[in-house]
């Protein structure tokens, strides 16, 4: 198959930037509480300053889906994880601006455990393990307090869909 055979010529299709939301669970044995790995966004950060985020990106034009979590949670916390799961999609429409509709995003969000906690700061932010069961004491961006459930549950991938409202904020939807 050729690169002209992926039916992309055209710009009036709906176009996406595809990007990778890494959430890796751990057990801490000083409390015996199961915890997750999220980035804490360094308050010079544009989107999401001083809150916390699953680790994560964008998906370079040399790169697979899974290569490219895996490098993001290297840059961002330093650790190597050879085995992650996806566990959903969500497909993001950013809306139209005034030249028309913008390109969406595509995260994939994927899932593993580690035993290695030690991690290391990075420019995006300073990440931390923190007790799943207390979740709602941190600032996270909004979406993560669906998303995490949903992704740590077993059973199907889960698919979402979000859309920009009247006001400019986003609708969410899971399935």
């Amino acid at each position: 198959m050729n690169a002209d055979e992926q039916g992309v010529r055209s710009a009036r299709k709906h176009q996406v930037i595809p990007r990778t939301l890494v959430l890796l669970t751990s057990h801490n044995p000083a409390n015996g509480q199961r915890e997750i790995l999220l980035i804490k966004g360094a308050p010079t950060k544009r989107l999401w300053p001083n809150r916390y985020n699953g680790l994560g990106g964008h998906v370079e034009a040399h790169e697979d889906i899974l290569q490219a979590a895996q490098r993001e949670v290297q840059e961002e916390a330093g650790l190597f994880v050879p085995t992650l799961t996806l566990r959903g999609v969500i497909h993001i429409n950013t809306g139209r601006d005034a030249t028309g509709e913008r390109p969406g995003v595509i995260v994939f969000v994927f899932v593993g455990h580690v035993d290695e906690r030690t991690v290391r700061a990075g420019m995006e932010g300073e990440p931390a393990w923190l007790r799943l069961d207390h979740l709602d004491d941190y600032p996270l961006v909004d979406d993560l307090y669906a998303i995490i459930p949903l992704a740590l549950a077993d059973g199907p991938p889960f698919y979402g869909h979000y859309y920009p409202r009247s006001d400019g904020s986003m609708a969410y939807s899971f399935r």
